[in-house]
């Protein structure tokens, strides 16, 4: 059998898996394919499968959350809502030793996030007062990805930062799964643990059509966190405006540069975890090294078999993964920088000395032993990040997500009247006369 972890030059990768899709060119696997053609019909796109969701749920409320839920999850729901009490039973229920992990990992979590400088000021002179004031977002949504998976590890970094920000309100939408119709014991414990006001057992883009408009269930709420799928992603986007969304977080990736000094070992782990996630996510190796390059596709294989989730990595390393050969450790960072990666590991002997060329990446771990998975569950940062290449201009989940800045201006009457024709002549020029007019009235002090 063929492997699914090829090695490519530069010029093969970059045409093929360092070659960025926009989300309505992604190319669904053939069972996704196959489910949402017998759903809505062959040739629509999952844009268009969205759209009409979106539109149903906005007009319909609960009922079209039941009907979509029942046909796209197969699950026929009453409730839409989980009981407050249930969160407080999973937690109790959960295994000491797993309920320990989470509540360790939830107190790295707020630990890191509590120190990020969010925070109101003002400057006051004679001339007056500028400043900022910070007030968190009322109402906030987050989506946590479950059905065929279970991530209170999501559910704790997205819903810790909004807590830290002073959210009034955190909703949590999360599918059902299938074999008990409601969110995993884990997701619900984590959200008792992250003082999450509700859970909501609904997802896909029928949750985010419920988060955004609201139904006779589930309030409306101000904004929309967390990743998803394919289709929550495309929901997130069109409803943008609506509400605002933290981004457009899709199918994760991971690129790790690694020279000679790397242990095949530990980079086929790291990129299995990340193949592990979804057909649809990315492992890449980039290293100057093709002898390194082949002993990672070797260990590759091995462990694949190993793996209880071995065919979703076997079709996310044979569609976007795969080694990459380089002529440099800086080419092999010229590239990385060109693809921005969700997570950029650096299995280097010397790590530090190539932070500085780091350009785009949602998260950088140094270094064999600060491995992403360690990122995903347990080191501090929310392991929410751009993907699809939105590191160019994109941030991780952060506090700052969660709060609204609100400009503060107070100026003295000596100051605006010293200020006032500046604004008088920028007026008249872009033809504003009565702006023109507002700022000459305070050139003459009123008494």
């Amino acid at each position: 059998m063929e492997s699914p972890f090829r090695i490519y030059d530069v010029e093969q990768a970059r045409r093929g898996i360092l070659h960025r899709r926009p989300l309505d060119e992604v190319e669904l696997p053939a069972a996704v394919a196959g489910r949402m053609a017998g759903i809505f019909g062959q040739g629509v796109a999952p844009a268009e499968a969205v759209a009409h969701i979106l539109a149903d749920v906005r007009t319909r409320g609960d009922q079209a959350l039941r009907d979509w839920t029942a046909r796209l999850d197969g699950m026929a729901l009453d409730d839409l809502a989980v009981p407050p009490e249930a969160l407080e039973a999973a937690y109790e229920g959960l295994d000491p030793a797993l309920r320990h992990d989470l509540e360790a990992a939830a107190a790295r979590v707020e630990a890191f996030h509590r120190r990020q400088p969010i925070h109101t000021w003002l400057h006051t002179g004679a001339e007056g007062a500028l400043g900022q004031l910070i007030r968190p977002i009322a109402r906030v949504g987050l989506y946590v990805p479950g059905g065929s998976a279970c991530y209170p590890s999501s559910l704790l970094m997205t819903a810790i930062p909004a807590r830290v920000a002073g959210v009034e309100a955190i909703a949590v939408v999360t599918p059902p799964a299938r074999d008990t119709g409601q969110p995993a014991p884990g997701i619900l414990a984590a959200a008792h643990i992250a003082g999450v006001d509700r859970v909501y057992r609904i997802g896909g883009a029928q949750a985010i059509a419920a988060l955004a408009y609201g139904s006779e269930s589930v309030p409306a709420v101000d904004k929309i966190c967390g990743p998803g799928n394919l289709f929550v992603t495309l929901a997130k986007r069109a409803v943008m405006g609506t509400v605002g969304i933290d981004g457009l977080p899709g199918p994760t990736e991971t690129v790790v540069i690694a020279d000679d000094s790397a242990s095949a070992t530990l980079v086929a782990a790291d990129l299995l975890a990340q193949a592990e996630h979804d057909p649809l996510a990315s492992g890449i190796l980039l290293t100057p090294s093709r002898a390194l390059a082949q002993r990672v596709a070797l260990e590759v294989v091995r462990r694949l078999a190993e793996l209880s989730r071995a065919e979703v990595a076997a079709v996310s390393l044979r569609q976007r993964g795969g080694a990459v050969v380089t002529s440099s450790l800086d080419e092999a960072l010229q590239l990385a920088n060109a693809y921005a990666p969700e997570h950029l590991c650096l299995s280097l002997v010397d790590p530090w000395a190539w932070l500085g060329q780091v350009r785009n990446a949602g998260g950088v771990f140094l270094g064999e032993a600060s491995c992403e998975t360690l990122g995903d569950y347990v080191a501090g940062p929310s392991h929410v990040m751009p993907t699809g290449g939105t590191a160019r201009f994109a941030s991780p989940l952060s506090v700052a997500d969660f709060v609204k800045i609100t400009s503060v201006i107070a100026l003295a009457p000596a100051e605006a009247r010293r200020l006032a024709p500046i604004a008088d002549r920028l007026a008249r020029f872009e033809g504003l006369d009565a702006h023109a007019a507002a700022a000459e009235a305070r050139e003459v002090r009123h008494e």
